[in-house]
């Protein structure tokens, strides 16, 4: 196999900033596509696009409906691709969930959600990765800060930054309840993080984010340049984001749930390659290796 440069070195003696060498906007200006102009202009310089309504309320309760059976469904528990949450015991999350149920894998086929993925990267698209987030109320933990790309490119082996990922809110997102938080323009920088990736790494970081995690002052300097916004918006809203945004979300102590369903697209011009910092690949529920566009 012809190696690959690695563009955005990670997981070494001391954390590096490299500077975003990737477009952010893939696609030519004046492309074809769902998102208007202003809206690509809006993506490329904050790394993210919110959507008020994506989906319909009458769609909203036939995923929340799907969700519910899923995580209450015995088998569905047991299965690999669920994580538990380690202190209450609770699911929270279920991986691949395009692949387990036929009922989300019609939201990632639906033109209002692929379409937007196709238009912001250029290209045909396949699913890198799907799931189900459950912050259920009283205790569910946070997602600390950190940017996905830097965990799918030393552990996935994504060689560039064309992915994107798009959170749909099956419950209402409040800024109490744990909602996402993103740092606008931060997708611009890449933070290599310290630290070398230990072998079984995602079965810890997918209840608790460890390796990869940027630095106290790394997180300072870059929310004193960028700011941070945090998402809130009813049941259907959604929010596309970059994939090197610096982004994370609180605990969830209010009797309030929030549940999202979470699907990353990647082009099929920028496949997963071994990994760039990680001994093996992570398993296929995680990072997949299968490359069929969506269609």
């Amino acid at each position: 196999m012809t190696a690959v440069t690695d563009l955005y070195p990670t997981r070494g003696a001391v954390e590096v900033a490299t500077p975003r060498v990737d477009p952010v906007v893939w696609s030519e200006p004046g492309a074809p596509g769902p998102l208007q102009p202003s809206e690509l202009s809006d993506f490329d310089r904050d790394g993210f696009l919110a959507i008020d309504e994506l989906i319909t309320p009458d769609e909203v309760a036939e995923y929340r409906a799907e969700l519910d059976r899923m995580i209450a469904d015995p088998d569905v528990r047991a299965d690999e691709r669920s994580i538990i949450e380690p202190t209450s015991q609770d699911v929270r999350s279920v991986f691949e969930v395009h692949r387990i149920s036929e009922v989300f894998a019609k939201l990632v086929r639906d033109p209002r959600v692929v379409g937007r993925a196709r238009h912001i990267l250029g290209s045909d698209v396949y699913v890198h990765q799907s799931r189900i987030n459950v912050k259920p109320g009283f205790g569910a933990s946070g997602f600390y800060w950190h940017s996905d790309f830097e965990t799918w490119h030393a552990e996935d082996g994504l060689p560039n930054m064309r992915t994107v990922s798009v959170s749909v809110a099956l419950t209402e997102n409040f800024a109490h309840n744990g909602s996402l938080m993103i740092m606008p323009g931060s997708h611009r920088t890449f933070l290599g993080c310290a630290g070398a990736t230990p072998k079984d790494n995602y079965k810890k970081s997918l209840q608790m984010q460890d390796a990869g995690t940027p630095s106290d002052e790394a997180l300072s300097g870059f929310a004193d340049k960028h700011g941070i916004r945090q998402f809130t918006g009813k049941p259907g809203s959604a929010v596309w984001f970059d994939c090197n945004c610096m982004h994370g979300s609180g605990d969830n102590i209010t009797p309030f749930s929030r549940s999202n369903v979470f699907i990353v697209f990647n082009s099929v011009e920028n496949t997963a390659v071994e990994p760039f910092a990680a001994p093996v690949p992570r398993p296929d529920f995680i990072g997949a290796r299968d490359f069929t566009p969506v269609r």
